[in-house]
């Protein structure tokens, strides 16, 4: 058994309040390593302790594996959680903790390399029999080759990060002149985001669903799979709603997929919580990718199978952890998750920021809430417009969903527009409400996010005599943060 009395959170936002929230209740202490600008934040009041590791570029502070490891260890930690996003996922930074004498909470570096990276990922489902989308996975970087192997596989191609995940340095590729411009550009933002500018080529999939299955193994070499999430609602290749169990799913190819997703998890015999990822289409299974690391929608499956996975992450790397009996592990009703966002839905998501003001989220049975920010703190530009989560469980989907608008409804943020009525607006859209949705459903229903609303004469009146009173400095289509311009009820 290893002794955690003080671990270190290598994060930020809602994440880290999580990982600090579970730390309190196991009894360990915490420090939060954050960059200069989150000083204002639920995190970093919340924590035991707190170390800056830097400016806000994330290059100088949460993905600066140096800075990140001195912070800890000059806090005097045992122990760090990365979280998701940043370094979470990161081989190095794995390897940089264990050689300070710091217990890193996730899978050991060399699972990390073995199943991050997505190409070598798929060269072990491929030993195991699991079939993926047919792709290119080679060492030739350069961009003119890539484009020919493109042309090989035939468009629509996929441009994909091999180092990360969440969306960056994705990019569907239509035809060879997109192929000319937007590889340079994934390979790019790879490189911003994740350190590699190392890409990879799949062909698109244009009517498939994305299912992914949460699996845990423990420090003793055994893995269990905690069911499938649908995570089909994506907005530019990032998440948007969540959901669990997958209301399409056939039993049969639920039984195959979690075998496959713990057979390649005891393969590279992995250690901690790990997602693996797969495209469903025509009632056949694709693997597409496996995430090392928490998955923001956790929750999900935690409010499913009564369980807490952060917990089990921390206790898991003390080796002070028992695995769940697989027979043991059985969903009940249904859970549904929606991210919050700092943006403005009525101008296809431009992120908003500035001060926060009031917000309330409203809360009851079955509802469940994860907050990074509240009233004065300040949205910056710097980092994802994630701003918190909304996740409800009820008996039924049809109840859950409903439950879901419900809680939509009846809770508000001020200061900054977020995406309320963008959420409001899928969750009511008949392919939702049939479970029918594809990974095409954003691009489909609400390519441009929703269309502006007119202010009934009562709503316009009312906004005016507040603009009045706020004084005219205040007035303006520039100003992202003043609740009371056009659409002031969607923020």
């Amino acid at each position: 058994m290893k002794k955690i009395k003080k671990l270190a959170v290598a994060n930020r936002g809602e994440v880290a309040v999580r990982i600090i929230q579970a730390c309190h209740e196991l009894n360990i202490k915490t420090v939060l390593l954050h960059s200069e600008v989150d000083v204002g934040t639920v995190a970093y009041r919340l924590s035991d302790e707190t170390f800056c590791i830097g400016r806000a570029p994330t290059a100088e502070s949460y993905l600066n594996i140096a800075a990140n490891v001195q912070g800890a260890k000059s806090a005097g930690v045992d122990a760090v959680h990365p979280g998701f996003g940043f370094l979470s996922e990161n081989a190095d930074f794995a390897d940089a903790c264990v050689k300070a004498g710091l217990i890193f909470v996730g899978p050991s570096a060399e699972s990390i390399r073995l199943l991050g990276d997505k190409i070598s990922a798929k060269k072990i489902i491929s030993e195991a029999g699991v079939p993926f989308v047919p792709g290119y996975m080679g060492e030739n970087q350069e961009v003119e080759h890539l484009i020919a192997e493109a042309k090989k596989i035939g468009f629509p191609v996929i441009v994909k990060a091999a180092a990360g995940g969440g969306g960056r340095g994705m990019k569907v590729l239509k035809n060879e002149a997109d192929a000319a411009e937007l590889i340079p550009s994934a390979k790019r933002e790879a490189l911003s985001a994740f350190g590699s500018e190392i890409v990879f080529l799949e062909k698109y999939l244009d009517h498939a669903k994305h299912i992914e299955f949460q699996i845990f193994g423990d420090y003793k070499g055994k893995c269990v799979h905690l069911f499938e999430r649908e995570c089909t609602v994506q907005r530019r290749h990032q998440k948007i709603i969540e959901e669990a169990q997958s209301v399409l799913l056939s039993e049969s190819l639920r039984s195959q997929m979690s075998k496959a997703a713990v057979a390649l998890a005891e393969k590279a015999k992995y250690q901690g919580a790990g997602t693996v990822e797969f495209l469903v289409q025509d009632e056949k299974f694709y693997f597409l990718e496996m995430n090392t690391r928490l998955q923001v929608e956790h929750p999900v499956t935690e409010l499913l199978l009564g369980i807490d996975l952060v917990k089990a992450q921390i206790l898991n790397a003390a080796e002070d952890f028992v695995l769940w009996k697989q027979s043991d592990l059985v969903p009940r009703g249904h859970a549904i998750e929606a991210r919050i966002y700092a943006e403005n839905p009525f101008e296809n998501g431009i992120p908003s920021t500035g001060k926060l003001g009031q917000q309330y989220f409203a809360a009851a049975p079955g509802r469940r809430f994860e907050i990074g920010f509240e009233a004065g703190d300040t949205i910056t530009p710097f980092y994802d417009s994630m701003i918190a989560k909304v996740i409800v469980w009820d008996e039924s989907r049809p109840r859950a969903i409903q439950k879901l608008l419900r809680t939509l409804e009846e809770s508000f943020v001020f200061g900054v527009h977020v995406n309320f009525e963008y959420l409001k607006a899928i969750l009511t859209h008949p392919e939702f409400l049939s479970g029918q949705m594809t990974t095409q459903f954003i691009s489909k229903y609400f390519p441009d996010g929703l269309a502006p609303r007119e202010l009934s004469p009562d709503e316009r009146a009312f906004a005016d005599l507040s603009l009045k009173a706020l004084g005219s400095q205040h007035r303006g289509p520039q100003n992202t943060t003043n609740p009371w311009n056009i659409n002031w009820r969607s923020v």
